[in-house]
This record gives structure tokens, C-alpha cells and sequence, in this order.
């Protein structure tokens, strides 16, 4: 994880500098530090202010200002990881050939730490013999090469070029870099998000659930270095991590049969999605018209996924099953862990401010078999999803 580590972010002058910005704010939203270096070209792309409003450090450029120059030794030996983002071809070139005309160039030739480029260019440029001999110049000097995308470039055509999104360049520095191996060798199991459950081509019976907390614990699984499947039904929520494999569902009969096909092969397996209690007896091929002041749909129970793995599950299995409630929390907490045969319940109360569906934020109290209750005040969902998985690592 970048949690805590020191991230050198260089800019090189190509149009997409804009999505500097965002990578900033997410290295800083994951808790690493940044500081950032621009080439003189890149300051026509993004503002020096922005970066470093965002970063909350300096923003650095000029390799000589006034009477002072700027220390880039110290620079290369400060940060625990340098990622040039974007990479342009003209950087590029210099960097393969130990130029030394920019505070960006002479931070890299005196850098202590690991480096990783993304490149971005257009895919005329990108596919030119010279930037192919560039890049094996680049990896023979140990630089780590984020892959370029397919996609629209500035030029209007559609090619190879683009620059990795934000997501999946720390994505790549977790993977290649910070890699975590507490749960090496482990697969885990997660369901998020919703089920829908149509009566009509166009309706069907849901609830608010967005997906987000299964998702956090997803990724938190794959920093930890396990192996994620997470069964993610009809969400809005993206997932573009390489680690995680994803299966989307949509209704809750979907869900189940997800699920037991997958289950044997975990170690661990979290339920956190909201699975819809009931469906409609039957379904409508067509759209029901409003024909009448009152409607009637009658509804029969959804198979229990908790109930039915539980019922499935080995000794060296641990089962996670969460329980939103707004009366009796603890009671029906508890219960639920007896009844489904659930190694820990993960109670969320709608009582709490800022819990529940939607929020980026969540407060849970921990119930595991032992008859350890843990409570844990409001936090990110990521950081909520750290706690759950570090007493699930307990278990282990």
C-alpha cells in the first residue's frame, strides 16, 4: 500500500498532465506523501498551484532560481518511489540518453529509489522504432514502464498512447512495489452492491445499497495480497483493479448460485452485499400498465447465501456476514453469527450518522464466534475495510 510512503511525482510536458491532478489526490487520499517536480513545458499543461495545493507541498521546476539551486540529490534520496506521469517522447528520448537540462531530468539521473514512467503520446509517436529502442534503454536501466492505454488521443484518432488512468497507476505502484503478502497464497470471496429482483421488463424490487463497502474490502483483500473474487450485482461502482476478479450479477438467485460455485475454492468469504429478502412470484413479459388504483405482487423468500455457505463450511474456512439494522442491533447481531454458522458479523446500525448505504463513510461493531465484540467509531470505508480484514487475518 502508498499508505505512508514518500511518492516523487515528476510532469513532463504532454496534454495529459491533467490527470496529474488526480493522481495527487488520490496518492494523498491513500495517506502517502508527495512532492512534485514539473518540467518548464508541463507548467503549460497544469499549474504549479494547483499541484501544489493538492499536494500541500512546493511544486519545484526551475533546476536554478535566483541566487539558490535547488537541491535534486536530495530530492532523488528523499522518496521511497519516483513516478514520472506523464512521460512524454521528448523526455523520454533525454531520460534514455543522460540528459541533464531540466530539475525533472537531473532529479532522475541522482534518484536513489525505484523508478516507474507512464508514458502518453500519440500512437504514431508511440509506435516509432526510436520510442520502442527508448523504453528497452529505460528498462535495461531498471525503470519500471506503466503499459500505455487504447483509447481517444489529443490528435482525435483512436490508438495506443494514452496514459494509464490515476487508479491504475497506484494500482501498478501497489502491485510492483508495495506489495503486501500477510495473505499470500489466500483467496478470498466478496459480494456488494444491490440485487434487483424484476417483475416487468422494466421494474423490479431493490434497495440504496451502492456497492462501496464490498468494494473497499475487496481491494483491501488484494493490498493484503490475496486473491479476490468479488461478485458485485447491478452497482454503479467501478472496478479496475487487475487483482480482483469480478463477476456481475443482478438478481439475488444469480448471487447465490455466484457464490456456491466459488465458495470451495476460499479461504475467506465476506457477504456484504444487501441481497433482497423476498422476489416476486412471477415476472411480467410485459410492461404492467397502471390500470387500477391499487396493485398487488406477491413475493416469496430469496435463497440465504450466509445460511447456505455457512451450512457448507470447512474448518479452514472463514465466513463474514454483515447485519444493517436499526432496533435490537446487538441482539439480532448476535444471532445472526449463532444461526448462520458465521464466523464473524459485521453490524452496521442506521442509528449511526454517516453509516449505511451511499456514505463513504461507515461505523460497525465487530461480533466474532469467540464472543469478542469490538466496536469501531466513524471511519472511511477503506479504513473500515482495513479493520474487518485485520481481525479476519486473526482468525486465520
Amino acid at each position: 500500500m502508498v499508505e505512508g510512503k514518500k511518492i516523487l511525482l515528476g510532469v513532463s510536458g504532454s496534454i495529459a498532465a491533467y490527470k496529474s491532478i488526480l493522481l495527487t489526490r488520490l496518492l494523498i487520499k491513500a495517506g502517502a506523501e508527495v512532492k512534485v517536480v514539473m518540467t518548464p513545458s508541463a507548467k503549460d499543461f497544469v499549474t504549479p498551484l494547483s499541484l501544489s495545493t493538492i499536494s500541500k507541498n512546493e511544486v519545484l521546476s526551475d533546476l536554478f532560481r535566483e541566487d539558490n539551486w535547488i537541491n535534486h540529490v536530495a530530492l532523488g534520496r528523499w522518496a521511497d518511489l519516483m513516478v514520472i506521469a506523464p512521460l512524454s517522447c521528448n523526455t523520454l528520448a533525454k531520460m534514455a540518453n543522460g540528459l541533464c537540462d531540466n530539475l525533472l531530468l537531473a532529479t532522475y539521473l541522482s534518484a536513489a529509489c525505484p523508478v516507474v514512467v507512464a508514458p502518453a503520446m500519440d500512437e504514431d509517436m508511440w509506435l516509432h522504432p526510436s520510442t520502442k529502442f527508448n523504453l528497452e534503454k529505460l528498462k535495461g536501466f531498471g525503470n519500471r514502464i506503466i503499459p500505455v492505454e487504447k483509447g481517444e488521443l489529443a490528435s482525435g484518432l483512436y490508438g495506443e498512447g494514452r496514459m494509464a488512468e490515476p487508479e491504475q497507476i497506484i494500482s501498478f505502484l501497489d502491485v510492483n512495489f508495495f506489495f503486501s503478502t500477510e495473505l499470500k497464497g489466500k483467496r478470498a470471496l466478496v459480494t456488494a452492491g444491490p440485487t434487483h429482483e424484476p417483475f416487468d421488463p422494466v421494474r423490479y424490487i431493490g434497495n440504496q445499497s451502492t456497492g462501496k463497502m464490498g468494494i473497499a474490502l475487496a481491494l483491501e483483500f488484494a493490498e493484503r495480497g490475496a486473491e479476490v473474487e468479488l461478485v458485485l450485482g447491478p452497482s454503479s461502482q467501478e472496478v479496475h483493479d487487475p487483482r480482483i476478479r469480478v463477476t456481475r450479477v443482478q438478481s439475488a438467485e444469480e448471487m447465490y448460485q455466484a457464490c456456491l460455485k466459488i465458495f470451495p475454492s476460499t479461504q475467506v468469504a465476506v457477504m456484504s452485499a444487501a441481497v433482497a429478502d423476498y422476489t416476486p412470484v412471477s415476472f411480467s413479459t410485459e410492461k404492467i400498465k397502471k390500470n387500477s388504483e391499487t396493485f398487488t405482487l406477491e413475493l416469496s423468500r430469496t435463497k440465504d447465501i450466509l445460511q447456505a455457505l455457512g451450512d457448507k463450511k470447512r474448518p479452514d474456512q472463514v465466513l463474514v456476514g454483515f447485519a444493517l439494522e436499526n432496533t435490537d442491533e446487538v441482539a439480532h447481531a448476535r444471532k445472526k453469527l449463532t444461526s448462520k454458522n458465521a464466523d464473524m458479523i459485521v453490524l452496521n446500525s442506521l442509528n449511526d450518522a454517516g453509516a449505511g448505504f451511499g456514505y463513504d463513510t461507515n461505523q460497525v461493531t465487530i461480533f466474532e464466534k469467540s464472543g469478542l465484540e469490538i466496536p469501531f467509531g466513524r471511519k472511511s470505508k477503506q479504513a473500515v475495510a482495513r479493520d474487518i480484514v485485520d481481525r479476519i487475518i486473526k482468525l486465520l
